[in-house]
């Protein structure tokens, strides 16, 4: 089985990219769904993260408040390594488990869409890595737009990722999402067809 892992900077369209590799037809395995479900009411992370960072982080239903707890994370590094410990094994372990399914069923090609894949060593789990790119001033744009951030907050949360030239070195193919979806899926389908299983 063939593992591609798909990152890529914040608002590069990875996600344009991820959607169209399934509507090709393979099994994407998406970490961010992942690190979703995991922080349901009743999981096990759940209850580590209302521990470390007070119920102050939980909505009036119960469920954990992702966009307060992103900007609590974003501010302190040392809050955003706590979480971290907390949900990446896990989030790890359900990656491994769903690649294992896979695996059984004979699947020749799979997915694994991480927008940490480098940071978090998970790249050891791939065979290609394929990053999607953007110019930075095309990312601040299409982030302000799509989170409605100022300048400065849009600059500060593109700072804190590992910089796109650097996850460009470390991948096999990289797919420039700068132009319209048409030339992206162009690239994407040229990519696919000289894939061997």
């Amino acid at each position: 089985m063939k593992v591609i892992g798909l990152t890529g900077g914040i608002a590069t369209g990875k996600s344009t990219v991820s959607r169209m590799l399934m509507d090709a037809g393979l099994p994407v395995i998406d970490a961010d769904l992942i690190a979703r479900e995991i922080v349901q009411p009743g999981e096990m992370a759940y209850r580590e993260i209302v521990q470390a960072f007070g119920s102050e982080v939980l909505r009036k239903d119960g469920s954990i408040d992702r966009k307060l707890l992103g900007r609590l994370i974003f501010a302190q590094p040392s809050r955003r390594k706590q979480l971290d410990q907390i949900t990446h094994p896990k989030i790890l372990q359900a990656i491994q488990d769903e690649l294992a399914v896979l695996r059984a069923k004979g699947t020749p090609i799979v997915v694994l869409d991480i927008p940490l894949l480098l940071e978090t060593g998970m790249d050891a789990m791939v065979d290609e890595i394929w990053v999607v790119a953007c110019s930075r001033d095309l990312q601040v744009q299409r982030l302000r737009a799509r989170d409605n951030l100022s300048l400065e907050d849009a600059e500060g949360r593109l700072g804190s990722q590992m910089p796109l030239q650097e996850k460009i070195k470390s991948a096999h193919r990289v797919i420039d999402n700068s132009g319209d979806i048409g030339n992206t899926r162009r690239q994407v389908l040229s990519f696919l067809r000289t894939l061997q299983p």
